[in-house]
């Protein structure tokens, strides 16, 4: 059966949770690349990345009927995706690699090597922070959630959201030295 251009998410996602394969291509490519920025956030690896987006469908596809509210489908998700995130961090009980790929910077002093220098620090700034951490700051600064959507899928009040992730930024900003 071909989905037309109007149907609605509700629509859809209760065609996927009917398991209208169809109906469920449209959420991963509606989806996916939100689930794919989340998960490196919080991985900070590439293969780790596309192994946690990889479990967080099949996840998705099995539990989407208990899907209540279809218009909370994006912050499930996300919030499906950090998850998993977290277990193949835990899982693999190590921490990522980063790798720098040589060939595609200018040479020295050439272009802005203060500006990589910057996303290097921040990199690492943020690798050194925990699997919760790194998740908060994912869903409202990659996903865009706002505190009383993170604290519904975190568990936590919108508040104790807020100041949290306040104090992590005001960490990273120390290390950063951008005080």
């Amino acid at each position: 059966m071909a989905i037309s251009a109007e149907t609605t998410e509700e629509t859809l996602v209760a065609r996927a949770a009917a398991g209208e394969e169809a109906a469920f291509a449209r959420i991963v490519a509606a989806h996916h690349q939100d689930l794919h920025r989340v998960s490196f956030l919080i991985c900070g690896d590439l293969d780790l990345t596309d192994e946690a987006v990889q479990r967080a469908w099949v996840v998705a596809w099995r539990k989407l009927g208990s899907v209540r509210d279809a218009g909370r489908l994006r912050s499930w998700l996300v919030a499906v995706a950090a998850n998993e995130a977290r277990q193949v961090l835990r899982s693999r009980g190590r921490r990522a690699i980063r790798e720098l790929d040589v060939a595609e910077h200018e040479p020295a002093g050439a272009g802005d090597p203060a500006g990589r220098s910057d996303d290097l620090d921040l990199t690492n700034a943020l690798s050194r922070l925990s699997i919760d951490d790194r998740q908060l700051l994912a869903m409202r600064f990659v996903a865009g959630f706002d505190s009383f959507e993170i604290g519904r899928v975190t568990g936590r009040s919108a508040s104790g959201t807020r100041a949290r992730i306040g104090r992590l930024i005001a960490r990273l900003r120390r290390e950063l030295g951008d005080d």
